[in-house]
């Protein structure tokens, strides 16, 4: 076994992209729930790459570091040549929650770099850097207005962790006080990166961002990041834009096996969705289905936080849902509609009641969404028998997926940038040969859940 790349996702939409990056330029990837042992891998054939859909983005760094001390020594185990904590390209994270300075530190235990490399924009995805300021477009596969991160309409108002600054280093040395340092683009530009690189890691920067305005810029990053790792394997973290550098970097080198014949998808009337995302694209997708004919079923979520409300919300949820599946009528499960929806504020509530304040629900509140989006959406499948499943939202999603019973994904044909059409391999679940698509809250127009069911754009 020679893998050229294990990545580690700190939530399962943001696994998908990635996983897309490599598979575009020929790379066999197959991206797990869990860290894969050797036998397990043997039974996907040759892989170049693999990738681990994790569930860090809404832990606690306390439970980030035991989790990614294990998980990391699983994957240096396989002895890749790069491995990569994959971060959303919104470098979503706080001190309390999704801690990106812990997943570093942990990373630097585990691997030993002397440097991290930190690449976090994706051209593809609309993310730039510049710098070492970040900049997102408003909706992935859109033609939204580009922000500067603090002052994007959702990011800035993310449930868990609203990023309040674009500047990368300050915001990330809330995290962690490890030295950091930045190549520009002018020195990616000018020929000076491997020069610059060096003298930041002589000068003792443990961290070192890069701008990355198009991908020209992502062209340079992956020779240095691949020469970095001569010898020895290389921790580098940041957004799918490693996964860009790379695979274009492999493929152009003749590393690779080259371009794959995707799948032909047939549409589908009877797609599910099961969303946990508050985003406002998501709430505008979630309109402009209903307009479209797609049945809605919302999961008060309020009701989840006691035991009892937590099945019977559960089992209703479930009998509306199969009664419009049964129908052929494609169908949305929903915790949110957007950032105002007032089940938000309702479950606050509910959760105080128990005891359960801010900083914990940030955690509690992903594993139980996720969860009850999950356990209805195997409900759902084991009854209808339907083929095609779409999962918006990050926070949520791996926990989703686990309630699924899913083990790994491998994708079968593009869509929209960051969000392939996936299907799933679930050993002893509905959920085994489902054609699959996990989205990011901010991933796709408007009319995204139609042409997911549609199968194309």
């Amino acid at each position: 076994m020679s893998l050229k790349i294990a990545y580690y996702a700190d939530d399962f939409t943001g696994s998908t992209d990635a996983l897309e990056f490599l598979t575009r330029e020929g790379a066999r990837t197959v991206l797990f729930v869990e860290p894969p042992s050797r036998e397990q891998l043997a039974r996907y054939g040759k892989l170049d790459a693999i990738g681990v859909a994790g569930l860090t983005r809404s832990m606690a760094p306390e439970r980030m570091e035991e989790r990614l001390l294990e998980d990391f020594a699983r994957l240096e185990a396989l002895e890749p040549r790069h491995v990569h904590y994959k971060v959303c390209s919104t470098f979503d994270s706080s001190p309390k929650i999704g801690n990106i300075g812990q997943a570093i530190e942990a990373g630097l235990r585990v691997f030993k770099n002397s440097m991290v490399p930190l690449v976090v924009g994706a051209p593809a995805l609309g993310r730039y850097v510049a710098f070492g300021n970040l900049f997102a477009r408003l909706g992935i596969g859109s033609r939204g207005n580009i922000y500067r991160l603090d002052r994007h309409p959702s990011t800035s108002r993310h449930p868990v962790t609203p990023m309040t600054e674009a500047d990368l280093m300050r915001h990330l040395a809330r995290q962690t006080d490890k030295r950091m340092g930045l190549i520009d683009f002018t020195q990616l530009e000018s020929g000076e990166a491997d020069s610059a690189l060096q003298g930041l890691k002589a000068d003792g920067c443990e961290v070192v961002f890069f701008d990355t305005l198009n991908p020209s810029h992502l062209e340079v990053i992956g020779r240095l990041l691949d020469s970095e790792a001569n010898g020895s394997c290389l921790f580098s973290v940041g957004s799918s834009g490693v996964e860009a550098a790379l695979g274009s970097l492999w493929a152009e080198d003749g590393l690779l096996a080259g371009a794959n014949d995707f799948e032909s998808l047939r549409e589908r009337k009877d797609l599910l969705v099961i969303s946990g995302s508050c985003s406002p694209v998501t709430g505008e997708q979630i309109d402009r289905a209903i307009s479209d004919g797609f049945a809605a079923v919302s999961l008060d979520t309020s009701l989840l936080v006691d035991a009892e409300g937590y099945r019977k919300e559960i089992s209703r949820a479930v009998e509306e849902a199969v009664s419009y599946l049964a129908e052929e009528r494609p169908t949305i499960v929903h915790s949110a509609k957007g950032p105002e929806d007032p089940r938000i504020d309702r479950t606050e509530a509910a959760f105080a009641r128990v005891g359960v304040g801010p900083d914990s629900l940030k955690e509690r509140s992903g594993a139980l969404f996720g969860g009850a989006l999950g356990e209805i959406a195997r409900e759902c499948i084991q009854r209808t028998g339907i083929k095609r499943l779409l999962v918006s939202g990050g926070d949520s999603s791996s926990y989703a997926a686990r309630a699924m019973g899913i083990e790994a994904v491998e994708m079968i044909a593009p869509l929209v940038a960051g969000a392939p059409i996936c299907r799933a391999h679930a050993p002893d679940s509905p959920l085994d040969g489902v054609e699959v698509n996990f989205k990011g809250g901010q991933v796709g127009g408007k009319a995204y859940f139609s042409q997911v069911a549609k199968g194309c754009l």
